[in-house]
């Protein structure tokens, strides 16, 4: 058997193994011949690390090859290096180096989605249409019978595939099923939530509503100049769940005080040392605060005692 093996091991290298390492070889190819993957949810922005990697490119060229596949109508669609297309586009080159892959539909998702996910820099929408789209890969490859028997047991290929998406990417299957959640959410709203002027957790909320009451829900928002708190977007959600769910009721939600504003005041530390020397520390700042505003009282008493 160990003959046999060592037989076949050297067949492979001089055969089909050597085929397939050709296949995935490096090799220059036509910026026009290359496209995006359909539906990749992952934003090519031309902000500063696009300048970066553009004058990179201009100096040493695209050192890491793009991962392609072949689309069947012609050309061939990116699986990896959206990005780097983008700054060789900006560079001026006419070729860029790529490797390419033969992978069904399902498969190069999947890929497209765990190159991505690699990223330091991930907005919420990028990781909410990133989940989805692998899970859908995944559950349609569990409907297949890709997933064994065993692993599907006493859970449905949904809730499997959801715990797969789940530790590959080093999250919880709960918070896979939150970001999917904001997937519901119209683009105005998603784009507030990778701005930061929504946060998350009350995005979440806010998704469960319906399209007609998120395009409300902007007015209420821009009415009340605040962004939700997380207690704010559960009431809206209830109200939708109730059908009542109107523009003046959200308006009335969102025009509330939040509890943490009542509870305290913050100036931000570039504002306040325009007004003192450079070498007063914190304390003497507050206390400096504390002697104007208690001179600032005594003189609004003697101004209503008059």
């Amino acid at each position: 058997m160990a003959k046999a093996k060592t037989s076949i091991t050297t067949e492979n290298r001089s055969g089909s193994a050597a085929d397939a390492a050709a296949k995935e070889q490096r090799t220059e190819m036509r910026l026009s011949d290359l496209h995006p993957f359909e539906g990749h949810p992952f934003k090519v922005l031309d902000d500063e690390l696009m300048e970066q990697t553009v004058e990179s490119i201009k100096q040493i060229g695209v050192v890491s090859p793009l991962i392609v596949r072949p689309d069947p109508e012609g050309g061939f669609e990116i699986l990896s290096g959206h990005r780097r297309l983008h700054a060789a586009q900006l560079a001026g080159l006419e070729t860029v180096p790529v490797i390419v892959k033969e992978m069904d539909d399902d498969a190069a998702i999947i890929f497209m989605v765990d190159s991505n996910l690699q990223r330091e820099n991930i907005l919420p929408s990028e990781r909410a249409f990133s989940y989805k789209m692998k899970l859908e890969a995944m559950k349609h490859q569990g409907e297949r019978g890709d997933l064994t028997s065993g692993q599907v047991g006493q859970k449905s290929v949904g809730t499997v595939s959801r715990d797969i998406v789940a530790e590959q990417a080093g999250d919880s299957s709960r918070n896979v099923q939150r970001f999917i959640r904001l997937t519901n959410l119209i683009p105005e709203i998603l784009d507030m939530v990778d701005e930061k002027k929504i946060a998350f957790n009350p995005a979440v909320e806010l998704s469960y509503l319906k399209t007609s009451e998120q395009k409300e829900f902007l007015e209420a928002m821009d009415y009340a100049q605040a962004s939700p708190s997380l207690s704010q977007a559960q009431r809206l959600k209830k109200l939708s769940q109730e059908g009542g769910c109107t523009l003046d009721a959200m308006c009335e939600v969102m025009n509330e005080i939040k509890k943490d504003e009542l509870d305290h005041v913050t100036i931000k530390n570039e504002v306040l040392r325009k007004y003192f020397p450079k070498s007063y520390t914190p304390k003497q700042m507050q206390d400096t605060i504390i002697r104007l505003l208690e001179k600032w009282q005594r003189s609004k008493q003697r101004d209503m005692e008059r």
